[in-house]
């Protein structure tokens, strides 16, 4: 494996340049512990010591050392975190799974009843209505010639359950809504 190295005009910063990528998600600069929990490699490199800050790319490793510190000495160690941290093939960087709130799903689930879902009912006379969203139920009123139909629920279960729990994993079934 080769790393390239690049000095910079500061004379605490380095630049490493490995052949394989870091990151496939942006770019994160660690200066302490508390930002150090986000990547595995930033760690591993501010427990060999005199290290100020990491910025990871998905090409690029920048190191800043501390005053006191010696590249002489750190280079080598530098280097050789970094192989063996490729070697492991995990991402430099943890970005955490972004969270959907209720209120995302709940404009997602009415686009999509509004595009394609509604359209569709009031060909045949009827309308559908959201009424709730909890616990990854969707509750809907099906309106007008739709309400009495003997077929409500068939589409309600094939055809509105079915394309909703497409495009929206976080629904897991759609129910009639009785007041």
């Amino acid at each position: 494996m080769l790393i390239q190295t690049q000095t910079t005009p500061d004379p605490d910063v380095i630049n490493f340049f490995p052949d394989s990528p870091l990151t496939g998600k942006g770019r994160a600069e660690f200066t302490d512990a508390k930002t150090m929990r986000k990547s595995p490699l930033a760690e591993q490199l501010f427990d060999l010591g005199g290290i100020a800050s990491v910025f990871i790319t998905s090409d690029m490793v920048s190191v800043t050392k501390t005053a006191s510190a010696s590249w002489d000495d750190l280079k080598p160690l530098i280097l050789a975190e970094i192989m063996d941290f490729l070697a492991t093939g995990t991402d430099a960087v943890i970005t955490p799974e972004p969270q959907t709130s209720d209120e995302d799903v709940i404009a997602k689930i009415t686009g999509l009843l509004n595009a394609r879902i509604r359209p569709a009912v009031k060909q045949d006379g009827g309308d559908i209505a959201f009424r709730k969203y909890e616990n990854g139920t969707v509750y809907v009123e099906l309106q007008g010639n739709c309400a009495g139909c003997p077929y409500a629920m068939i589409t309600l279960k094939e055809g509105v359950e079915k394309i909703l729990k497409t495009y929206i994993p976080e629904v897991k079934s759609v129910e009639n809504y009785e007041a």
